[in-house]
């Protein structure tokens, strides 16, 4: 079983290699050091499994955690913490295993053999379970088998379609598996919803037209792209744009 060990302290890192080289059958195979550095070497290196560390400068662990999904094949998630605080209960009630540092071989041992993979549901709890609120800078998508970053200031929308919703992006659009639902959430204040299928970015909205059929859109910079407002969300979009 490859092991990747993802952590800020060089000395936690140090420590969580020597206890998975005393376990037959696993091997550390890299190391990250926030959570960027974990998602290039998840692409390179393929681990079955993560040591995250929950708190790190840069991209945390449960964000990283949250962007893995994008994965057809996400590794599991074992969460190793100093802090025994807000998110511990919500891992546990959701079958996702954590460490207290500083970490026991036996408990490592036995989170290894009892590993597994993170699910949709669990992604989507881990991201209610951020009570500190915090909000990404950027979201995962996964391209050919890859993980994409795009910054959130460079989404014109999201447009859900079943399944999937589209991030259309300055670069294109592609889609992810997160829901209309959770994104409006957590990014409430740069995104407005005007339809039950589409969220756009304020920033980005320049006016309102109207199709062949009378039907209100509202247009954006950056895509030639226009979408059907709602009556329901029709009156606040219009004061939207008149106080641009």
């Amino acid at each position: 079983m490859k092991i990747l060990i993802v952590d800020d302290e060089a000395l936690a890192r140090d420590r969580l290699r020597q206890l998975v080289d005393e376990i037959d059958g696993c091997t550390v195979c890299a190391e990250a050091v926030n959570g960027d550095d974990a998602l290039e070497c998840v692409a390179q290196y393929q681990p079955d499994v993560l040591l995250l560390d929950i708190r790190m400068p840069g991209m945390d662990g449960l964000e990283a955690a949250r962007h893995l999904q994008a994965l057809e094949h996400p590794p599991a998630i074992i969460f190793t913490t100093a802090y025994n605080d807000y998110a511990l209960q919500a891992f546990e009630a959701h079958a996702v295993d954590y460490l207290m540092k500083p970490v026991r071989s036996e408990r490592l041992a036995e989170a290894l053999q009892h590993a597994r993979r993170l699910t949709r549901v669990q992604a989507a709890a881990l991201q209610e379970a951020d009570v500190e609120g915090a909000v990404r800078e950027r979201i995962c998508v996964n391209v050919r088998g890859s993980l994409q970053l795009i910054p959130v200031t460079e989404i014109r929308y999201f447009l859900a379609d079943q399944k999937y919703v589209t991030v259309c992006a300055a670069d294109g659009k592609l889609l992810t598996e997160e829901t209309l639902k959770l994104l409006e959430q957590e990014f409430a204040d740069r995104f407005v919803r005007i339809h039950r299928n589409a969220l756009v970015a304020r920033q980005y909205i320049t006016g309102i037209d109207k199709d062949e059929e009378g039907h209100a859109r509202v247009v954006l910079a950056g895509t030639d792209d226009t979408l059907e407002i709602s009556r329901r969300h029709l009156a606040d979009i219009r004061k939207l744009v008149r106080a641009l």
